[in-house]
């Protein structure tokens, strides 16, 4: 039986799908249900063979509020551990499947940003292999605030991609960071102004479906197990051995 709501949407035209995040009226928060749509819109690439870049977006006015609670910034200590003691297991669960499966895939992802990316939003997007954001979004990990822990495989993709000192700075000051600050951070490959994010992001999307996949998807790989284990010295080795 299909389900009445469904909270992602999947658009694929040609070479290039878009998946949206479909839950304006709740900011595009990252509950179960929506969680589990975006779980199955990223299981149906694995072996799509026609799909070569995936454009992660969502609907309007923001990308995502982050993780659905209903804790608060000036509520106790009880009240905060109330409201994360069961559904914080089930969305961690979730919500690492999500970004470790977008991070896996073959295909190049892109996210694009129409509005702000808060805490697990933002999280969603580091997992992609690219960002484009409009120059309006603004960018913060509320989590500290919430006086809750940052997760650790977000953490790990901070860690890596502007490394210890600067992610200290994002997650513990908890601070709201803009387009053209992430920009400089190299957390965004390009930004645009709201009116044209969407030719932007397209312009971005042509020019890496003009390139051979399969080099591109070899090298994505590489980048990224590089990224988390540090340089393969045999493989390393092994490349520069002269022919006799």
């Amino acid at each position: 039986m299909a389900k009445e709501d469904t909270f992602v949407t999947v658009e694929r035209n040609g070479p290039v799908a878009t998946i949206t995040l479909d839950r304006p009226e709740k900011r595009n928060a990252l509950g179960d249900e929506l969680l589990l749509d975006l779980n199955e819109a990223i299981a149906g690439f694995r072996d799509d063979p026609e799909t070569r870049v995936i454009v992660l977006t969502a609907a309007p006015p923001v990308f995502s509020a982050g993780a659905q609670t209903k804790v608060k910034v000036d509520g106790s200590e009880d009240a905060r551990q109330k409201a994360f003691a069961g559904p914080k297991s089930q969305f961690r669960r979730l919500f690492e499947r999500a970004a470790a499966g977008i991070e896996s895939l073959e295909q190049i992802t892109v996210a694009k940003v129409g509005g702000h990316a808060v805490g697990a939003g933002w999280g969603l997007t580091l997992a992609c292999d690219f960002r484009v954001a409009s120059d309006d979004a603004l960018f913060w990990i509320p989590e500290i605030e919430l006086g809750v822990l940052l997760g650790v495989a977000s953490t790990a993709r901070f860690v890596r991609l502007v490394g210890a000192a600067k992610t200290k700075e994002i997650v513990i000051l908890a601070k709201r960071h803009t387009a053209t600050d992430l920009k400089h951070m190299g957390l965004l490959t390009q930004t645009a102004p709201q009116s044209e994010l969407d030719s932007a992001t397209d312009a971005f999307v042509a020019d890496l479906v003009k390139n051979p996949f399969i080099g591109q998807a070899k090298m994505k790989a590489r980048i990224n197990h590089v990224a988390r284990t540090a340089v393969p010295e045999v493989d390393t080795v092994l490349e520069t051995i002269l022919e006799r």
